[in-house]
């Protein structure tokens, strides 16, 4: 069962609010804790306004959820961050509210933004992102509202393959606000187009009632002070008329729930209203609203407030005609205490949306989609649940340090930087970085440098190595970072951003080595896909590696699919799927396949590998019907292992070029302890995932050393 869904609208005022209530009485009915979020509201920072479809939701429903739990972030503060270039962290702010609320409920019902931005034209897109983040199924509201047939199909149809070409998962679509006597052709033309006939779909006629503001709501959008009836600020307006006639003409044209507009000193107006008001052969009117700052005479308003129960009275410094023009702009909105429209509008949902039908549609859908951000937020979730200290030896590089800055802000992990704590310090004032408590050590000037020069004489001097060239050794921030983490002074250690991958490995490999039952160091990149996680090894490491290897390097990537959640299904890359091939370079591969399998029975017997196996055989599950039917890893491959650095690290590449795959890594595997290279063209991304990466690596070597 999913335990969540998007509901998002194809513009402004589509009746969004209206449908929320609608299926959040709908879950309350199965399921006990639902959670109502906003990723986006429209409020202003600072101020004390609260967004009025989180307070319609909460107060209705009675939810016991602070205000502050159900909402990820502010427009202003996604102005904000747009105008500064760091859109990235909009989605990450509304990932870590939504995961913080998930917590604490069983589902979360999701409302999108509101369409009344200044970047509205964009808010389609952000949302279906959002959606597909949150990993959430969508209900697409489309607006028909004074649209003829053909307009309304066009856009929801263009709305519906935006989704889609997103990679959301859209399970319902409500054509709302309809001309009457349409719904049923509205329906059948738009299931006639989808492209997957499972989608419903059903159509709302539009309700003029529901879109009648109350008094009470023009009076807060005028500012307008209330002089009288504020019991009755919840009367609804049809219509308004802006008294400038003869009071016969005026009383002709008063009907029920008319606001009257009048300047304040027009006494005869407002006693032909409070006549009205009184008499039971006249409409009973909405309310007065008195403009120019004016009031009335005294003897005029003891006659108003001579009534125990008054229609509302309001006042506005505006003049008559910008009022009536301000008035007649109003959008009605669903308030918390508007006991009339919630009643009607929640008994029109149930007439026009088949409710056994929808919460079926609900209960089946599961979304499998883990999107670049999920997997990303993951990580630095996973890293923070248990803190390690990483070491960053290129404390200088201007992008060791801004990452370093994001991750301590975050409280991903404790961090050393090494280097020259003046010039480092120097640096951080010049980029203006919030980080003065960060931890900055030289190696000359450390505590343990003479004892890190004689462990490292200890490990080397059987291969040459005099004490004097480990002091010098010693000097570098590579190597001292790394004997750190051997010494267990530190968990562990990302280097490369500006030194080669040489100089990261070769101080590993001398000091730290590899596991137990390995014999060589490998690599994989997660490559973050649009809506899944592959892991691909080797692609950085070894350029040819025999079957030994091979299969060694198939089982390391696989342990590391696991410690980072995805559930590993092997295939052994070929050229050549199954027994169609021969060569070397095929018998290789199936050697190492069989080499895999065999270790895997005792280290890892419920590990899916097969192979030799061609990369779309191994990921398409059409094709591998075919090439390879028998096959549990053909067509759901989650490891992909090529059979040489060469094939892996282009064909890394070309994916992440061409599909736009984010590729974290290289992960370096095989080692006692995580040491981890970046490359010199990484982006300050790069380098947060890399370390929060290696912070989950020693949190899972930690668990393996307990037996846990």
């Amino acid at each position: 069962m999913s335990d969540n869904l998007y509901i998002t609208a194809t513009e402004a005022r589509s009746g969004k609010s209206a449908i929320t209530l609608g299926i959040m009485e709908m879950l309350l009915r199965k399921i006990k804790r639902v959670g109502f979020f906003r990723p986006i509201i429209n409020v202003k920072q600072g101020h004390n306004e609260q967004d009025n479809d989180i307070k319609l939701v909460s107060s209705y429903f009675n939810l016991k959820i602070p205000y502050n739990k159900m909402f990820g972030i502010t427009l202003s503060e996604v102005e904000t961050l747009i105008a500064a270039g760091n859109e990235a962290e909009i989605l990450e702010g509304v990932i870590k509210k939504y995961n913080q609320l998930r917590k604490e409920c069983d589902f979360i019902l999701c409302e999108g933004s509101d369409f009344e931005s200044s970047f509205s034209i964009f808010e389609f897109d952000i949302n279906a992102d959002i959606c597909k983040n949150l990993g959430s199924p969508v209900l697409l509201i489309a607006n028909a509202f004074q649209k003829t047939m053909e307009e309304t199909l066009r856009a929801t149809e263009l709305a519906l393959e935006s989704l889609n070409g997103k990679g959301c998962q859209n399970i319902a679509t409500i054509i709302n606000r309809t001309k009457p006597g349409t719904q049923e052709n509205l329906i059948r033309l738009l299931k006639e187009k989808l492209p997957m006939k499972n989608q419903l779909v059903y159509a709302i006629q539009d309700e003029t009632f529901l879109a009648l503001p109350t008094v009470g709501e023009i009076a807060k959008v005028l500012g307008a002070e209330v002089l009288q009836g504020k019991d009755q600020l919840h009367r609804h307006v049809e219509s308004f008329i802006v008294a400038a006639m003869q009071l016969r003409n005026l009383l002709k044209r008063i009907k029920h729930r008319t606001l009257i507009i009048t300047p304040g000193d027009r006494e005869d107006v407002i006693a032909t209203c409070i006549a009205a008001f009184a008499s039971n052969s006249v409409e009973n009117i909405a309310g007065m609203l008195l403009t120019g700052g004016l009031k009335p005479d005294k003897a005029i308003w003891n006659l108003v407030t001579g009534f125990s129960r008054m229609v509302p009275v309001l006042s506005v410094k505006d003049d008559t005609f910008p009022t009536a023009t301000k008035v007649d702009k109003i959008h009605s909105i669903i308030s918390p205490g508007d006991e009339q429209k919630i009643t009607r509008l929640l008994a029109i949902f149930e007439q026009n949306v088949d409710i056994r039908q929808l919460e079926k549609k609900i209960k089946i859908t599961r979304t499998t989609v883990i999107t670049p951000k999920m997997f990303e937020y993951r990580l630095l979730q996973r890293a923070k649940a248990f803190k390690q200290h990483i070491i960053l030896p290129e404390g200088k590089e201007e992008r060791i340090l801004r990452a370093a800055e994001k991750l301590l802000r975050r409280d991903v992990v404790d961090i050393t930087l090494l280097g020259d704590e003046k010039l480092i310090r120097e640096k951080i004032a010049q980029l203006e970085l919030r980080m003065n408590s960060v931890n900055i050590l030289s190696p000359l000037k450390s505590r343990f440098f003479d004892e890190y020069v004689e462990k490292y004489y200890e490990l080397r001097k059987h291969k040459g190595i005099t004490k004097e060239n480990a002091y010098d050794i010693m000097c570098d921030e590579s190597f001292f970072g790394t004997m750190m983490v051997y010494k267990g002074h530190a968990d562990g250690m990302v280097s490369g951003a500006v030194h080669s991958t040489a100089a990261t490995i070769r101080p590993a490999l001398e000091i730290i080595k590899t596991k137990p039952g390995f014999s060589n160091i490998s690599s994989v990149f997660l490559m973050c896909l649009a809506e899944k996680v592959l892991v691909y090894g080797d692609c950085a490491i070894n350029p040819d590696p025999n079957a030994e290897q091979l299969a060694e390097i198939a089982l390391s990537s696989a342990q590391t699919a696991k410690t980072f959640g995805i559930d590993p299904v092997v295939a052994m890359l070929s050229y050549s799927t199954g027994f169609s091939g021969k060569g070397e370079d095929v018998e290789k591969v199936r050697k190492a396949t069989k080499i895999a399998k065999k270790r895997a029975v005792k280290f890892f017997p419920e590990l899916k590998i097969d192979g030799p196996i061609q990369y779309d055989a191994a990921v398409d599950s059409l094709v591998a019907k075919t090439k390879m039917p028998e096959s549990k890893v053909a067509g759901n491959a989650t490891v992909l292992i090529f059979p040489d650095l060469n094939t892996g690290n282009n064909t890394y590449k070309a994916v992440q070029r061409t599909a736009g795959a984010v590729a974290i890594g290289p992960v370096l595997q095989g080692l006692k302890y995580p040491v981890n290279d970046l490359s010199r063209g990484c982006t300050i991304p790069d380098i947060i995932n890399t370390v929060a990466i290696t912070a989950i690596q020693a949190q899972t070597e930690k668990q393996t050393l307990k037996g846990e």
